[in-house]
Parts: C-alpha cells; structure tokens; sequence
C-alpha cells in the first residue's frame, strides 16, 4: 500500500486523541464500552502504524513520511521519522492495547477517565518521535507529564500523591532548561526546525552550555544516576499498565534525546563531557544493581534494574561507534519488550495476592506452571542470556565501548553478573521453593487474557535474540550517517585547533 501522500504520521499521532475525545462524551458509567472503545482505537492505531514499517526505505538515512506546514509564526508543524525514531513509533503503538487489556479488570473506578489518559497520553509519546521542530517535540515532551502524573496521581498505591508529585517535579524542573537552551538555539540559528539545527556549527563554547542544558532534561528522563530516585517510587505507586509505559516507552525519551540532539547537534561538546557519561553510567550499572539485590518489593527490584540497563544505553550512545549506538537503540526496544512483560509478570500475581513483597510468595511453579515458564523467560532476557534480545544489544553496548574505553567496558561487564545474581535471587524466591503459605494454595494459572497479553511479548523477546535483523538493518543508515556526521565535525574541529 503506498502512503506517500497520505498524512500517515498525522493520523497514528492523534487517532488516539479522536478516540478520547469519542470517549469524552460516553456516560460516566459505561465502563466496559469504555474499555473497548480505548481497545480499539489503540488496535487501529498499531495496525496503522506498521503501514509506517512497511512502506520505510532502510537504504534511506534521511527523514522519511515528512509533513511540512506552516503553524505559529517560525515555528512549523513538522514530523518526520528515520531509522533512529521510527521503532520507538512501533514500539508505542504495540505495547499500549496490552495496556489496556491489561487494565480491564484491575481497574474499577473511573475507568473511562483512565482510558482518556492513557489514549492522550499514547498520542502525546508518539508526538515526541515523530515532532521535526524544537518547539513541537517540547510541547510533546512535557505534555507526556500530565496523563503520566493523574494515572500515577489518581489510580496509583496507597503514596500515589508524593510518588506523583515527585516524578513531575524532576522531570518538569529537567525540562525548563532545555526550553532556555531551545530559546538561545532559535535566537543564534533563527530556525526551529530539527533538522536544520543538526546541521547548524554551534560555537565551541556555546555548545557546552547547551549540552548541559539538555542534559539535564534527558538525564532526569532516563533516568541516569544520581537522578534516577523519582523512578522507584513512581513505579511502585502507578498501576500494572502505568509501570508498563513508564519502563518501556517514557524512559526512552531520554536516550531518543540524546540522539536527536546531543550527538549531532553538540558534537564537540559530546566528546568533551563523554567521560562525564562513562562515569555516570557505569556507577548505574553496578550501585543499581547492588541496590536492586537486597530489596523486597518486585517492582522496586525491577525498577532498579532498569536504571542499571539504561546506563548500557547511555554508555553506548556516548562511545560515538557504531556498534555502540546500534545496541543503545537494540537495547532501549529490547528492554522496552522486556521490562513491560516483567512489570505485566508482576501485575497478574498481585491481582490474585494483592501483594508485591517477595517473601510473601515462594513455590508458585505447582499452582502456576504456564506462568512460570513464561516468567523466566523474560528473567533470562533481563540478564542478557544468549538467545533473547537482551543479549544482542548488551552485547553491542559493550563491544562499542571496549573500542572506545577498555577500563568502562570492563567495569561495566561486572552489571551483566550482577543482574543475573538479582534476577535469578527474584526468580528462586517466587517461583521455586515450598508451597507453604496458605494464601498461595488458592493461585490459579494464567487467564486466557493473560496468556494472549505475554504471548506477543514472549514471541518477540526471543525472535529479536536469535534474529535482530528486523532491527538492525532499519537503524543502520540513519546511525552509520549519525556516526559519520560526528566524527566529521570532531576532525574539522581539530584541524581549525592544531592549524597554525
């Protein structure tokens, strides 16, 4: 089917907003046409968006499907995917109907306002991939805080309102600085517009406060340590589905940021601070870890993990190699896959037990054998074992940075057997052991709703292991001119540096 013409990234954009604002005028109580209306419109908007996948040119590095209109004054309504943003689009339209089914009977109150939030806030996630001008992407960027904030605020645990408050806080505070340093882009260049700016030679000194500047919006985001506190309290308040979007899809906004804009727009300044980042993640990849063997909480546990999983990101976007950025993008929608199906894992024993602590369970492999199974698989895709995605891009990220850095690659190797020590401790403590306390003898197994949520993600998980292809060979133009672009702007600014 050919969409040349056609507005494809308009469409799956905001077909979620048409659907919340269909869902706006239903009557309070109509809670289960509520659930399929929000069903269906999130089906519809997947099934669109693979138009997107099938109709994209690989071999092509620049921004493909681009829609150009004039809007407020210099700034354009522009959006635009290439190889580096295009997946996260897939990734977002996928993940949100397991969401939803997720949520269908979890969720007993206010269902049609959630449905509303959830919808608005798929729109506003897919915004951020596709925005092509500075002022469209933030308005996307921060406009995620506010559905994220009333589903963590409104259906969250019992400390729903400081876990809320908290998570808005950092990531709002972030984001000022990046508009300021969007404002002085707009007064230097006199453009908005993203890909003019990834071209445009920012002073030396300028692009120092600039990457600082956005630095400290995509950090908060990711997040990276130190500023990664908000993140376990925020996923162990927020609902089943909440936990899901947040681990799997906001959390990557940092590292798209990072690509969009620190690496070509910043490039000398990216060189310069790289050391910061090395640092920054490899304490991330181990103090996470360590902090994630001794909790109680599973959510916490897999929080924690995947602060210590987006330090591999960050560390192999700022290696500035290939393999190292080509793992960073494998990595974030491998953990994107995995981390929601563990925070799903989650959500279908706490719906029976109502409990997250790990010492409340033990021996649930003789109630629940399908379960089981499908729960290590994902464990072992966390730890990275051969023959799951997460192996592939751990693997890259490390590759990259043993070219880059011999000490941050070694350090950083020490996180792959760490998570494996808290993942497979997760594992014997719920899965394996006695079946002594009572409350586990009335565990049943996976529904067939369950079973149809996890199953998509199980197929995944170990198809992206044994065969990444699907992934690799649609980031590899768009990274391979990335990289180039990059190392070009380092060499010319060294030769202006030594020339006499």
């Amino acid at each position: 089917m050919n969409i040349a013409n056609a507005p494809i990234l308009t469409i799956v954009t905001f077909l979620p907003i048409a659907g919340a604002i269909f869902l706006a005028f239903l009557p309070r109580d109509a809670t289960t046409n509520a659930r399929y209306v929000a069903l269906w419109t999130t089906i519809i908007t997947f099934i669109v968006s693979i138009l997107i996948w099938t109709n994209f040119d690989s071999s092509n590095a620049g921004f493909q499907f681009v829609e150009d209109r004039a809007w407020l004054g210099p700034i354009k309504y522009k959006m635009g995917v290439d190889g580096i943003s295009m997946l996260f689009v897939i990734l977002t339209t996928f993940l949100m109907p397991l969401c939803i089914l997720a949520s269908w009977n979890s969720i007993e109150h206010r269902v049609k306002e959630y449905m509303i939030a959830f919808l608005v806030l798929e729109s506003l996630m897919i915004g951020v991939f596709c925005a092509l001008d500075l002022v469209l992407f933030y308005l996307f960027f921060e406009g995620g805080l506010i559905p994220m904030f009333l589903i963590i605020g409104v259906w969250g645990g019992p400390r729903r309102v400081y876990a809320s408050f908290k998570f808005f806080l950092y990531t709002f505070l972030g984001s000022v600085l990046m508009l300021i340093a969007m404002m002085s882009m707009y007064a230097f260049a006199g453009t908005t517009d993203i890909p003019t700016l990834m071209t445009t030679k920012f002073p030396a000194d300028m692009q120092w406060w600039l990457w600082l500047a956005f630095f400290a919006s995509f950090a908060v985001k990711m997040p990276m340590w130190p500023l990664h506190t908000w993140l376990p309290d925020a996923h162990v308040e927020a609902p089943t589905a909440g936990s899901v979007v947040l681990a799997a899809i906001l959390l990557k906004m940092g590292g798209y940021g990072f690509l969009r804009f620190s690496l070509p727009m910043f490039p000398l300044a990216s060189q310069e601070l790289a050391p910061l980042i090395f640092s920054m993640s490899v304490i991330a990849i181990i103090a996470t870890s360590l902090i994630a063997l001794v909790q109680h909480d599973i959510k916490k546990l897999i929080a924690y993990s995947s602060v210590a999983h987006m330090g591999y990101v960050t560390m192999g976007i700022f290696t500035f190699t290939t393999q190292g950025v080509d793992g960073a993008i494998f990595q974030m929608l491998s953990h994107g896959i995995v981390s929601a199906a563990l925070f799903l894992c989650v959500g279908v024993v706490y719906d029976r037990m109502h409990t997250r602590e790990i010492s409340a369970y033990g021996g649930i492999v003789e109630r629940m054998p399908i379960y089981a199974a499908v729960f290590m698989v994902f464990t072992m895709a966390n730890v990275g074992l051969p023959g799951t995605s997460g192996f592939v891009g751990e693997f890259l990220t490390l590759l990259g940075a043993f070219k880059a850095n011999t000490l941050v690659a070694a350090l950083a190797t020490v996180g792959v057997i760490l998570s494996a020590a808290y993942a497979l401790w997760l594992y014997r403590r719920v899965v394996f052991g006695e079946l002594t306390k009572p409350a586990l003898q009335k565990l049943t197994d996976m529904t067939p709703r369950e079973i149809a949520i996890l199953a998509p993600l199980v197929v995944l998980t170990v198809l992206f292991g044994f065969y990444p292809a699907p992934v690799l060979d649609v980031t590899a133009a768009s990274v391979k001119q990335l990289v180039s672009n990059y190392e070009a702007a380092v060499n010319t600014a060294t030769a202006l540096a030594t020339a006499p």
